[in-house]
């Protein structure tokens, strides 16, 4: 269970289920054309979240003295597992992600596709040891490879199987997993920065320079309100324009999105204590949720 919570379990599951959502139940009901068979997807899930993985161990091992002031209960490193032994699972997780990613981009005949592996890899490990201590620059960082995550189905799925006939299929199927991407990018980078104020404190003692260090927590928090703001307008907009014909996954954004964004703006508001902006932060998960599950939806309205 300790190697569990220092991979990060549950956000890796979070990256499976996203993953699955969009093979089967965007593209496969459907029959839009694919290069990924049931072990190919499978493949490609591994060599995500075995990066994904090395990318939390490594932010775990940077992260020590600050997480000792921000969450001293649940540190990993160095506590409950060595600092060496985080180390060797980081190299394992790493080669194996890469190597797997290797071989899928070859079975699918995009040899240059195995660039992203590498490249997710190395801006994950320059992301804890240097990035993260820039303002904004960190939290964009993340959020950009968390969206990534979503397009990887959509590069490796569709890109390698576009021909002349069904370009315009292919193309529509894959910008629609762009907007999932967009949104991932927009709800997580909110969830950054709130997580920025949350861990203030720890972030100071140990010389990272985060926005809210920067500016100050209540600018920071203003900011956030606006982009909160912001994202609900682009959601409205969405649900509204996209869905409107279409009232039961209107009423599902409505309910299970943009209700509770319209909420957590209202929360931001009154935030004052760690605690507040921790329950922030939970509710930015839960909306991520629920909008990746709206992939559900789709077989019974295109």
């Amino acid at each position: 269970m300790k190697v569990l919570n220092l991979i990060r379990w549950k956000n890796l599951v979070m990256i499976v289920l996203v993953q699955l959502l969009l093979k089967y139940a965007l593209l496969a009901p459907f029959g839009v054309s694919v290069a990924l068979d049931g072990l190919g997807i499978t493949l490609l899930i591994l060599a995500t979240i075995a990066i994904a993985a090395a990318g939390n161990i490594i932010n775990d091992i940077y992260d020590v003295v600050t997480d000792n002031i921000n969450k001293p209960n649940k540190v990993i490193v160095g506590k409950t597992i060595s600092e060496k032994t985080a180390y060797t699972i980081f190299i394992t997780c790493n080669c194996i992600g890469i190597a797997v990613g290797f071989y899928i981009s070859h079975s699918v005949g995009k040899s240059a596709f195995f660039t992203i592996f590498v490249l997710i890899s190395a801006l994950l490990y320059m992301y804890a040891s240097y990035l993260k201590s820039i303002v904004l620059v960190g939290n964009i960082l993340i959020s950009i490879l968390v969206a990534t995550s979503i397009l990887i189905v959509g590069l490796f799925e569709l890109i390698p199987t576009i021909t002349e006939f069904n370009r315009d299929i292919q193309i529509t199927f894959f910008k629609l997993i762009m907007d999932y991407a967009v949104f991932a990018f927009m709800i997580n980078l909110l969830r950054e920065m709130v997580k920025d104020i949350e861990d203030i404190d720890g972030d100071y003692q140990t010389g990272i320079y985060t926005l809210p260090i920067a500016i100050g927590r209540e600018r920071t928090r203003n900011i956030v309100i606006v982009l909160n703001s912001i994202s609900l307008a682009i959601l409205i907009f969405y649900a509204v324009s996209g869905f409107y014909k279409q009232p039961l996954m209107l009423i599902y954004f409505l309910g299970a999105v943009i209700g509770p964004l319209m909420y957590v703006g209202i929360k931001l508001f009154s935030a004052k204590t760690k605690q507040h902006f921790h329950h922030v932060s939970t509710l930015y998960k839960w909306i991520m949720l629920f909008g990746m599950l709206s992939l559900l939806g789709y077989a019974f309205i295109l």
